[in-house]
């Protein structure tokens, strides 16, 4: 077991498999969800917790191929599948529970408890557990057990009706706001904080993390830009950060590809004056006039409209004018920047993001690529203490399925 701090040592002996983040010692179970879940799942394993996906029964279809899973959110975890329906399954489940640090689930509220692998129940199986929960609306509220998407919480919270251009209708920012940033991010840090607190407690408790509620919290700012007269929330495009200033966009170039211009500051709106032709133009003297921003964005377009991104990248690429082209993901991939930080990584050959954030000792990285249902479903066993014949016996009984 790995409950403390103390252990975690004598834990990376016993189960040494190139987990070297902060997070090296710590055991953790996920019940397999979408989306959120697991991302918070991907960010606790590439910090170097050891996380046991748990899969269906029901997702096995037979031996798992030598090619990993798609899916790579799923990195860095090993994967076993157990019958949650079955008696023994669930009891399967919390023994693995008394040998871990933290659970995480995705359910709809009541839904583990139904299965008989809730918070009270494992809490009792272990003291020190975190139970980590991720929902869209949260554990309790009028929409509780109502279904929903990232677009939905982020519209509760009061976030998406902020994004978008001047007269034109809110833009959902695919699902990065509510799923991964205000949920995802949250349980994670969420499920880090409370395993600080057991650490000196010796108490495990319940993280309630809603997506409707980090995606409050992620708009702090403009709460308070707006409570200072800084912001109209009112007035969705017109403002500084969102899309409204004349020097803070993005462009269209004369080859159709974008450019990002973020010249908020006076000593970077002057350079941005200056590297555009514009410098000593009397239009664009008075920077923070919202009275004349709309026309002056027409105008700066009209500038940007007239050389290509790559020369404007020439031009502007690393001068203080707050620039970056506009890339796609791919592009991302390939730029200079981003090659000298190694931000994506190739495992297994595929092309994902690199484990963020950098650490200086216990430096991250993907222990794994992602595994198929059930792959890993006799090794987890046996890592987590179970004798060989009561592995037998319960894949015998198809409490536990083996790719």
């Amino acid at each position: 077991m790995s409950n403390s701090l103390s252990g975690i040592g004598q834990l990376v002996t016993q189960y040494d498999k190139g987990m070297t983040g902060p997070l090296s010692g710590f055991r953790i179970v996920e019940i397999a969800g979408i989306g959120p879940g697991p991302f918070a799942a991907m960010m606790l394993s590439d910090m170097g917790a050891e996380v046991i996906r748990v899969e269906r029964a029901q997702a096995v279809r037979g031996p798992a191929p030598e090619t990993p899973y798609f899916d790579v959110l799923q990195r860095g975890r090993q994967n076993i599948a157990i019958d949650l329906k079955n008696p023994e399954g669930v009891e399967t489940l919390l023994q693995l529970v008394q040998s871990a640090d933290a659970l995480i689930e995705g359910f709809r509220p009541g839904v583990m408890e139904r299965l008989g692998i809730g918070p009270d129940v494992c809490l009792t199986r272990n003291p020190k557990l975190v139970f980590g929960r991720m929902t869209g609306w949260g554990q309790t509220g009028m929409y509780a057990q109502a279904a929903g998407h990232d677009i939905n919480y982020i519209s509760l919270a009061g976030a998406l009706a902020h994004f978008g251009r001047a007269g034109e209708g809110p833009v959902p920012p695919m699902n990065m706001v509510g799923d991964f940033g205000g949920g995802g991010m949250f349980l994670a840090f969420g499920v880090v904080c409370a395993l600080l607190e057991a650490s000196k407690s010796q108490q495990g408790q319940i993280v309630d993390a809603a997506m409707v509620d980090g995606t409050s919290v992620l708009m702090t700012m403009f709460w308070a830009f707006s409570q200072m007269g800084a912001h109209d929330e009112n007035a969705r495009g017109t403002n500084l950060l969102d899309t409204g200033a004349h020097f803070y966009d993005a462009y269209e170039c004369k080859d159709g590809k974008y450019i990002s211009i973020g010249s908020i500051e006076t000593q970077f709106y002057a350079q941005l004056m200056q590297l555009t032709g514009l410098e000593g133009d009397p239009e664009f003297a008075k920077q923070m006039d919202k009275t004349q921003w709309p026309h002056l964005k027409k105008r700066i377009a009209e500038v940007f409209k007239s050389k290509t991104r790559d020369e404007w990248c020439t031009i502007m690429e690393t001068t203080d004018v707050c620039f970056a082209p506009v890339l796609t993901m791919s592009e991302a991939a390939q730029h200079p920047h981003n090659v000298d930080r190694k931000m994506i990584i190739d495992l297994a050959g595929t092309k994902q993001p690199a484990p963020a954030p950098r650490f200086s000792r216990t430096v991250p990285e993907v222990s794994r690529p992602p595994a198929h249902p059930g792959q890993h479903s006799r090794e987890i066993l046996a890592d987590w203490g179970f004798a060989a014949t009561e592995i037998e016996r319960l894949l015998a009984a198809g409490a536990v399925v083996d790719a």
